[in-house]
């Protein structure tokens, strides 16, 4: 890999499929990182540090957000969470392309601070697809499912303010568009001013 790692912004409503997608984007695209999120929150049993989330203290998490280390923060049920700056920067130092999977209002944050981001929002076929992708999780009771979808029309709404959209409807399709997405950024990247003078 050669030049600077994109900075990518992955959103979608709920059931849209967007874990299913970046798995398989990433069992195909070696130098694809996904994103880690910290938190204020005791692990779960099995969570690893590092690799599910960084587990921090309050202060500690306060004081990255004070410093300007956190690309976006927000208290979710007494709960810190965010996106620290510095593993992403050293992964997109190291030429990898560093994928955010956010909700839509972390992603505002990201693009004010990062305007260079790429942002792609994963939508499902339709609402009617969506409902049956949710109540096949059966997880979720129906009030549940009734404010996930409230949630996904909201979101879907959000879209237009993406980049690129792409519909998944059939999963390797939607996994090449997004890989031609990354493919097409960074040929723009490598055709910016730095590396024409590096060629000079």
């Amino acid at each position: 890999m050669s030049g600077k790692g994109l900075l990518v912004v992955l959103s979608g409503p709920s059931g849209a499929g967007k874990d299913t997608v970046l798995k398989s984007l990433m069992q195909n695209e070696p130098g694809v990182r996904l994103s880690v999120s910290a938190t204020t929150r005791a692990p779960r049993e099995g969570e690893e540090d590092g690799k599910d989330y960084f587990f921090l203290s309050c202060p500690r998490f306060k004081e990255l957000v004070e410093n300007g280390k956190m690309l976006e923060h927000a208290e979710y049920c007494g709960n810190f969470y965010g996106t620290p700056s510095e593993p992403i920067e050293a992964w997109q130092a190291e030429g990898c392309d560093v994928i955010l999977e956010i909700e839509v209002q972390g992603g505002a944050q990201i693009k004010t601070k990062r305007p260079d981001c790429v942002s792609i929002f994963i939508l499902p076929p339709s609402l009617e697809v969506l409902e049956k992708r949710l109540r096949r999780r059966g997880t979720d009771a129906e009030e549940a499912i009734q404010k996930r979808l409230a949630a996904a029309k909201s979101e879907i709404a959000q879209a237009m303010h993406y980049d690129y959209v792409v519909v998944n409807d059939d999963l390797e399709s939607a996994v090449e568009q997004v890989a031609e997405i990354l493919r097409t950024e960074k040929l723009k990247s490598i055709r910016n001013q730095d590396f024409i003078e590096r060629m000079l």
